[in-house]
């Protein structure tokens, strides 16, 4: 265990050190939004195209993965929506609520912070799971956020969901690396030296600034509510979300799925991740009341640093 904790603190010490900086104003709340540009869509796209390019293709378009996670996100939306819609905590909070309860943050932490714990070769795999996450899991809850509203309905969120699936970056990154590694194309030196300096920044920079994000999104929205409200969506995320994905694999395993033990570990050590931060700018656009949010998001990132690195310990130690 205290050698899992030596691997991952330096990770949750930048995220702790962006929301130092932001909380003390050391760095400007008017900046951030300029540091998750540079992420989004520079570094991070670089980091995606990198590994997916030495990525085999086989692994890149593993239907057993994609298939057994997707359910798993899928039950964790419903159950957490049950769990949660109540008069005061309508569709349109309870499904964003769900959102952070199945979507973990894979690409801002998870790749680069597998990769430094299981290696290069485990990042296919998570790129698989961004996928699912970023088209399928963000596109049906938004869609479901609609449904007490009056604005076009579910079919009309879920399209514009789609639409900013489109205009990220980060799956046309994932896409042309995985062409990158079917016909094994490489790029000329030159321009491999700058997309390659532009990945290596993404690890720090992105983890600076997710605790930059929580601690704006605290400071924005702080109005009070009960902890009932959104420390039991924290531990849904961080507890049932990676039991409910080994479960789920260990049992397709039996039944013959093509799933191999160490891939399953990757999906379970994904699904341990924290809420994914950019969420909470999601309910920001969605008019969900983005105070919960981002209480769920800041309590599952804090503990996530014992509850990730223990179930890196018992199934990687």
């Amino acid at each position: 265990m205290l050698t899992v904790l030596l691997v991952t603190f330096p990770f949750f010490a930048l995220v702790l050190a962006g929301f130092v900086a932001a909380r003390r104003r050391m760095l400007p709340l008017e900046a951030i939004p300029g540091l998750n540009s540079f992420v989004l869509y520079f570094a991070l796209p670089a980091m995606l195209y990198r590994f997916g390019s030495i990525t085999p293709i086989t692994q890149l378009l593993d239907a057993a993965v994609f298939g057994v996670y997707l359910l798993c996100a899928l039950v964790m939306v419903a159950f957490t929506i049950v769990m949660t819609l109540s008069r005061r905590i309508r569709w349109n909070d309870a499904s964003l609520g769900a959102l952070v309860a199945a979507f973990p943050n894979t690409g801002f932490m998870g790749v680069p912070l597998l990769a430094a714990l299981l290696g290069p070769e485990s990042v296919g795999t998570v790129i698989v799971l961004i996928v699912v996450d970023m088209v399928i899991t963000s596109s049906l809850c938004i869609a479901l956020s609609r449904l007490d509203q009056r604005d076009g309905g579910a079919m009309a969120a879920a399209g514009k969901a789609l639409r900013g699936v489109l205009a990220n970056p980060m799956p046309w990154a994932i896409i042309l690396g995985a062409v990158a590694s079917a016909v094994e194309f490489t790029l000329p030196g030159p321009i491999e030296k700058t997309v390659w300096l532009l990945a290596d920044a993404a690890s720090p920079v992105a983890l600076f600034t997710i605790g930059a994000v929580l601690a704006r999104s605290q400071m924005q929205a702080d109005h009070p509510m009960p902890w009932s409200d959104y420390v039991p969506v924290a531990l849904m995320k961080l507890l049932l979300h990676p039991l409910l994905v080994l479960l789920v694999g260990s049992v397709a395993i039996q039944f013959g799925v093509p799933l191999d033990p160490f891939t399953l570990t990757v999906m379970v050590l994904v699904a341990a991740l924290p809420s994914a931060s950019n969420v909470s700018l999601l309910a920001e656009r969605f008019g969900a009341d983005n105070g919960r949010i981002a209480r769920i998001i800041l309590v599952s990132t804090a503990l996530a640093f014992l509850t990730f690195s223990g179930a890196v310990a018992l199934l990687w130690g």
